[in-house]
């Protein structure tokens, strides 16, 4: 019999090495194949002046192609959230690979009915939660922006200054720093308020005075009926920004009053990633209608929801609205895993704990460094703010990018963030270590130390 007519599977398995695609780790090849057949729109993305490439990671450490180990600091932009290779994640997405890779959403399978079901577990009672399974954080603040217009009726949605949701045009649409906006016509019916930075806010310290602008935003930017607003309890992307619950429950009041749904934006800040609850806004005592949330909930595969009230999802049963991959189950057996590691081995209590002490020693090296203008952060969300002055608080922009590049040379992996690119932001594993201080303290002092001694 030919191999045309023999069956995949026995062809494969006569010779297995024949299907393994060979993979050349070779520095200068890694980066002359990206250059070559990368589109610019991911080559852009690049924050090391030296390309950092990865080859293997085990939970929260990462190995480069030359060897060398770093302390994850950045859980790959949040999403490695119970750390690289656990076995719990690993033994699930195996065992669910090796029965079937893919469902689509127009079929039944159930394992992403019972991980909607987990889900939907966590959040408050008395309200009847439904989920909706997508890829991406991204394409999750999409669909809760088309879902909170279809309930509503109304088109306007308030979003804050400094806020980051996504970079797909819907997203994007709603965000508000400029690095991340492109310069085309995005959607319509958007208005932005100021966010309540209780460091560099233009209002200073304080709620009421945002709360203030809210009014204004609603009254003379819109229609005075909103569709809902947009809210990242901690600002991610922003520069590791904590919002004041008093603004969280004040905006809800003023949202709901308008005919709006309020939204909040778990994607960085969820998974217990605050060491506080699952979710940054519970402990503000509010209960959003609906919450995007994605990165930690599949510590690295591809996956993101939007949970919301069952009233609010029901306006969108008129039409079809479906993400093909939304419900992998390899995708939802990864993030069922994540759930019970997370339980299981105390990784939020872990989180304020290490969060904790890791903060404790950037407030010791802002003692120690005027370049540090504030220390901020909850759990383990963590941002360090560079200024040239801390009276006029000028954004330390070029500093920061060499501190951030200090910081690789002595085994961190961070990330700059902020609207100036003057934060750097420190956001690690929730397995991260308490025995990991002292180096993380360490490596972050010899950076400034090698800082300052070229100003």
């Amino acid at each position: 019999m030919t191999k045309a007519y023999t069956r995949i599977s026995e062809l494969i398995a006569s010779e297995p090495e024949a299907y393994v695609a060979a993979v050349d780790w070779e520095t200068d090849a890694i980066v002359g194949r990206r250059d070559k057949y990368y589109s610019a729109s991911q080559r852009a993305f690049v924050p090391y002046h030296t390309p950092l490439i990865f080859s293997r990671g085990q939970d929260q450490y990462l190995w480069d192609e030359q060897g060398r180990r770093y302390l994850d600091c950045l859980s790959q932009n949040l999403c490695v959230s119970v750390g690289y290779n656990n076995p719990a994640v690993t033994a699930a997405v195996r065992d669910q690979a090796e029965r079937i890779q893919h469902c689509t959403t127009m079929f039944f399978h159930p394992v992403p009915a019972h991980f909607a079901e987990e889900l939907a577990g966590k959040f408050p009672e008395g309200e009847e939660w439904v989920v909706h399974f997508t890829t991406s954080g991204s394409e999750a603040i999409d669909f809760a922006l088309l879902l909170a217009r279809s309930h509503t009726g109304n088109n306007d949605i308030v979003s804050l200054t400094n806020s980051y949701h996504g970079a797909t045009f819907g997203a994007q649409s709603v965000t508000g720093i400029g690095n991340f906006r492109h310069d085309v016509s995005l959607l319509n019916g958007i208005v932005f308020t100021s966010n309540p930075d209780q460091y560099r806010g233009i209002h200073g310290e304080g709620v009421e005075p945002y709360l203030e602008d809210l009014d204004r935003a609603i009254r003379f930017a819109t229609s005075g009926r909103l569709a809902g607003m947009f809210i990242e309890p901690v600002q991610g992307y922003g520069g590791i920004v904590p919002l004041p619950g008093e603004y969280l429950r004040g905006a809800f009041e003023r949202v709901r009053e308008a005919g709006g749904v309020c939204i909040v934006d778990e994607v960085q800040a969820g998974f217990g990633r605050t060491g506080q609850d699952y979710w940054s806004h519970t402990v503000h005592g509010v209960v959003p209608d609906i919450v995007v949330l994605a990165k930690g909930i599949g510590n690295g595969f591809p996956i993101g929801a939007v949970v919301a009230k069952r009233h609010i999802a029901e306006a969108m049963s008129r039409k079809f609205y479906f993400n093909t991959y939304g419900a992998n189950p390899v995708s939802c057996a990864a993030g069922r895993a994540v759930l019970r590691v997370i339980d299981r081995c105390a990784l939020i209590e872990n989180a304020r704990i290490v969060g904790g002490q890791m903060l404790d020693a950037l407030h010791g090296l802002r003692e120690r460094y005027d370049l540090i203008g504030d220390t901020r952060g909850v759990g383990l969300m963590m941002a360090v703010e560079l200024v040239r002055d801390r009276t006029t608080r000028e954004p330390a922009t070029e500093e920061t990018d060499r501190l951030f590049q200090l910081t690789r040379k002595h085994g961190l992996v961070a990330s700059k963030s902020g609207a100036d690119r003057n934060v750097l932001r420190i956001c690690p594993p929730l397995c991260i270590q308490p025995e990991d201080v002292a180096f993380f303290e360490s490596a972050m002092r010899a950076s400034f130390e090698e800082l300052y001694a070229t100003l």
